[in-house]
């Protein structure tokens, strides 16, 4: 029997009584689809999954996607291992930072699915903010502001003109193309996205990779910008996940920011993360 927990009055649920290795029923697969749309993170706890298995999971939500600028595992092009090793002390991590993932592309990621395979004793959080709970809270004069705009994403951390400092940047066991000047193009997205599913108004604005609004410099944009940041990452619209082993953590990428906390130098941290696709953001 399926149980379905929330995790805050915003966001997040935790869902027991699956075991995602087993052949998924068109039930089954329905009521996760729901589970996703209503909470935008859903999280199944105690699986053990092949990669095949793993990657028949991300299926139901939406077609495998390849990640440029990251490279996979050597043997499956859909599957990154997302690794901190032991002796990478005194870095950046991936995902450090609020983020919508690869925002900058012409079509981002829809979702992604984070499978734990080592964790930390403690630390390695990761955090997600509702950005539909963020918009409709917004204060009305910037959600008059945002509403219609479009806004400017670029992929920084892959790209020249923006990259950050060395000592910022993310550990060496996450191979990244950097100095790509491809990640350096400007590419349009709206400032607030309705989902097709459900009719959800969500913020898709991040620090990571918008430089600004399109019809104002980043110099102008950027007060603005960091006021819908402080509220948009408010505590009150997040949810916190302290991973262990068999850990499965499905979220909408259109309707969540999420961040990864870098607290557990000296310890091994390894997950395998797939990402599925979608109509573009509208």
């Amino acid at each position: 029997m399926i149980r379905l927990t929330k995790l805050t009055g915003f966001m997040g649920a935790e869902i027991d009584g699956v075991d995602l290795s087993r052949p998924i029923s068109s039930d089954l697969r329905t009521a996760l689809q729901n589970a996703l749309n209503d909470h935008h993170v859903i999280i199944l706890r105690d699986q053990k999954l092949s990669r095949e298995q793993h990657k028949n999971v991300t299926a139901i939500f939406g077609s495998l996607m390849k990640l440029p600028y990251v490279e996979p595992l050597p043997d499956d092009d859909y599957i990154i291992a997302v690794l901190k090793e032991t002796e990478e002390q005194g870095t950046g991590v991936f995902g450090g930072e609020w983020h919508s993932d690869f925002s900058f592309l012409k079509n981002p990621p829809a979702g992604s699915i984070l499978y734990a395979h080592e964790v930390p004793t403690v630390g390695g959080d990761t955090l997600w903010a509702s950005q539909a709970a963020a918009f409709t809270s917004l204060p009305e004069q910037l959600k008059e502001f945002v509403t219609g705009r479009y806004a400017i994403h670029v992929g920084a951390p892959y790209g020249i003109k923006h990259a950050p400092p060395i000592d910022a940047q993310a550990n060496a066991s996450i191979r990244m193309a950097r100095n790509n000047p491809e990640a350096d193009r400007e590419i349009q997205h709206p400032a607030v996205v309705t989902d097709l599913k459900t009719g959800r108004k969500s913020l898709f604005l991040n620090p990571i990779y918008t430089t600004r609004f399109e019809d104002m410099s980043a110099l102008d944009s950027a007060d603005i910008l960091q006021e819908i940041y402080r509220h948009a990452t408010r505590p009150d619209f997040s949810c916190r996940h302290q991973w262990k082993i068999g850990d499965v953590v499905i979220w909408n990428n259109r309707t969540c920011l999420h961040y990864a906390t870098n607290d557990y130098d000296g310890s091994r941290r390894l997950l395998h993360r797939t990402t599925f696709t979608g109509a573009p953001p509208s």
